[in-house]
């Protein structure tokens, strides 16, 4: 019996995949757990509506990610921190200080664990943050750090 998985069943198939089961085992386990639908002509055209439907919105999810970026890459956060001699923080700027001014300064909520910040900064002047907003897009913030 033909069978479309609705999660993934261990050693069987992933969600969305159609495959060929025992009769027993579809009616029995697969359909009666609700792991599983009958393959039929109108569940296999809902399915690939469904997967249409995905696959917009994970271009959509993209386009958005690459407006992001040019944004990002345009501003500058400015964050102002008391250093000591040589331009050395006291203390330093982290990337949960970098998104909340990005939100108060620039209205762009960003999470703070999409920057990828080697290192926490520890001095003055300006640095390149990378941003990761989709898999396939990351962009670079600039954070200018001013003494008090």
């Amino acid at each position: 019996m033909k069978v479309i998985f609705l999660k993934d069943v261990k050693g069987k198939g992933k969600k969305g995949e159609v495959k060929n089961v025992a009769d027993g085992y579809a009616h029995n386990f697969l359909i009666k757990q609700g792991l599983a639908i009958e393959a039929s002509n109108a569940n296999v055209s809902t399915l690939e509506g469904q997967k249409k439907k995905e696959q917009k919105e994970v271009e959509e999810e993209y386009q958005q990610a690459q407006n992001l970026k040019g944004t990002l890459e345009e501003l500058t956060v400015e964050l102002k921190a008391k250093s000591g001699e040589g331009g050395r923080l006291f203390g330093s700027i982290t990337t949960k200080q970098i998104a909340d001014e990005l939100l108060k300064a620039h209205k762009i909520k960003i999470d703070k664990r999409k920057m990828e910040l080697s290192d926490l900064i520890r001095s003055l002047g300006v640095t390149n943050v990378p941003v990761k907003l989709h898999p396939k897009v990351t962009a670079t913030l600039k954070v200018h750090v001013k003494e008090i």
